[in-house]
C-alpha cells in the first residue's frame, strides 16, 4: 500500500497531562498532530481556540494539522496560521468563497484544504479541486471523538481518487473519524493518503506502540 502520513488527533488526548501526550507524539512515527476546533454552532461541541494551538506548537515538533469545523471560518484562519498551523481544512458546507480561502490560506504559506461532511456529496469539491491541498473526508458525523466509521466513505475515496488521478493532480486525501486497526487496510486500499486517528491511538493502553502497528500497513506486514 505505500507511505500514509498518520495524523493523531489531539481531541482524544488526556488534557490534564497534555505535555506529556505531545511528548510521546514527537517521540513517535507520526507525522502530523491533527487539531479539531469546535465552535459549538457549527458541530455540538467546543473544543479549543487559537491559545491552545499556540501552546501545542510551543511543544510539538510535528506540523500541526488544524481543521476548523466552525461557521465562518474566514474570520479566523489568520489567528490559527499565527497560532502555528501548518495546515488549515475549513468545512465547505461553512464557507461561501471557498475558492477565495483557499487561495488565501496558500498566500499565507500553509497547506489549504477543505472537509466534507458524510452527507456532502465528494463531487462538490470537484469545481475546486485544482485549489485543494488536501481533501478531509468526514467518516462520521463532526463534533466528537469515538464514533464508529461510516463505511460508505469508501465509496466516496474512491470516486475522489479516481477524479485526481484523471486530472493528475497532487491534492491529498484525508479520512477523519473511527480510524482503526481494524479498517486501515481497506481505508488505504480505497485510495486514502491521511489518516486521522484519535481514540484509536491515544486511548490505548501504549500509544505509541499503536503508531507502530499503524506503520505497519505501509509493508503489508501487519501483525495483531
Amino acid at each position: 500500500m505505500g507511505k500514509f502520513i498518520l495524523a493523531p488527533s489531539v481531541l482524544a488526548a488526556d488534557f490534564g497531562r497534555l505535555r506529556e501526550e505531545l511528548d510521546m507524539i514527537n517521540n513517535s512515527k507520526a507525522d502530523w498532530l491533527h487539531v479539531d476546533v469546535m465552535d459549538g454552532v457549527f458541530v455540538p461541541n467546543i473544543s479549543f481556540g487559537q491559545a491552545i494551538v499556540k501552546t501545542m506548537n510551543k511543544h510539538c515538533d510535528k506540523p500541526l494539522d488544524v481543521h476548523l469545523m466552525i461557521v465562518e471560518p474566514e474570520k479566523y484562519v489568520d489567528s490559527f496560521v499565527d497560532s502555528g498551523a501548518d495546515s488549515i481544512s475549513f468545512h465547505l458546507e461553512a464557507s461561501n468563497h471557498a475558492h477565495r480561502l483557499l487561495h488565501h490560506l496558500k498566500s499565507k504559506g500553509v497547506k489549504a484544504g477543505v472537509a466534507i461532511n458524510p452527507q456532502t456529496p465528494v463531487e462538490s469539491s470537484f469545481d475546486i479541486l485544482e485549489d485543494i491541498d488536501l481533501v478531509c473526508l468526514m467518516s462520521v458525523n463532526p463534533g466528537f471523538g469515538g464514533q464508529k466509521f461510516i463505511y460508505r466513505t469508501l465509496d466516496k475515496i474512491r470516486r475522489l481518487k479516481a477524479e485526481i488521478t484523471t486530472r493528475n493532480l497532487d491534492t491529498k486525501i484525508q479520512i477523519d473519524g473511527g480510524v482503526g486497526l481494524q479498517n486501515t487496510e481497506k481505508i488505504l486500499e480505497a485510495g486514502a493518503d491521511i489518516l486521522v486517528a484519535g481514540s484509536s491511538v491515544f486511548k490505548t493502553e501504549d500509544p505509541k506502540a499503536t503508531i507502530e502497528k499503524f506503520r505497519q500497513f505501509e509493508s503489508n506486514n501487519f501483525v495483531v
